[in-house]
């Protein structure tokens, strides 16, 4: 992604990514379970302007291989019909239209070329964030790539690169969940499990209230 992000590549070549295909099951997503499907789905959906899937197969988690060691889907549709049910309480439909409508709602996932990866504290976690041509739209994503276990760690932010003042405080808002949550400074603390293995965060300068103006000092 950085070759793709930072060299002549980006002249001429447009990345579509893809968390599976009808020809490729990886094996991450055959034991990795739920959440390693919702790793690959947020990975793909914000590294890139241009994602896809092989929906059905993927909204429903079908993770069982022709054999062990294989990358193909037991009975592939590539050699014949299946039936899917769509309606099964277990699907990832919900997630993958909340994924498309925050790519739809935040400019910085709409254009390539705006990608830059962060400084993490664990290596079973990955920080990078993008931001659109005005920078008004800035986000960060983190994602824990081990779908079994919780991870934490500490991740540095860019503060002047991302027009933050180095010591104010400043607002992270998770598109995810909608939880917010009061940063300062470019080091901070995250902890993501297998439940819920990714941020993606808005970033926001703090706005000022009514009691930080003088007549309130």
């Amino acid at each position: 992604m950085s070759e793709l992000t930072y060299s002549e590549l980006r002249e001429f070549f447009r990345p579509t990514l893809w968390p599976n295909t009808p020809d490729i099951l990886a094996e991450y997503l055959q034991y990795g379970g739920r959440a390693a499907f919702v790793v690959r789905l947020v990975l793909a959906a914000t590294l890139s302007a241009n994602y896809g899937i092989y929906g059905s197969a993927f909204e429903l988690l079908e993770n069982r291989a022709r054999e062990s060691g294989s990358e193909e889907y037991l009975d592939s549709e590539k050699y014949c019909l299946r039936q899917w049910d769509l309606n099964r309480p277990d699907n990832l439909r919900d997630f993958v239209r909340r994924i498309n409508r925050i790519r739809h709602e935040n400019l910085a996932f709409q254009r390539d070329g705006n990608l830059a990866f962060y400084e993490i504290s664990n290596d079973q976690l990955i920080a990078y964030g993008r931001e659109s041509e005005d920078r008004q739209n800035i986000i960060l994503v983190i994602v824990n790539l081990d779908p079994y276990h919780l991870q934490s760690g500490w991740v540095e932010l860019p503060m002047e690169s991302l027009n933050l003042r180095r010591d104010d405080p400043y607002q992270v808002h998770d598109l995810l969940s909608g939880a917010r949550y009061l940063w300062q400074g470019p080091r901070n603390y995250v902890q993501l499990d297998p439940q819920s293995p990714a941020h993606i965060f808005m970033l926001r300068r703090r706005l000022r209230t009514e009691r930080q103006f003088d007549y309130f000092m």
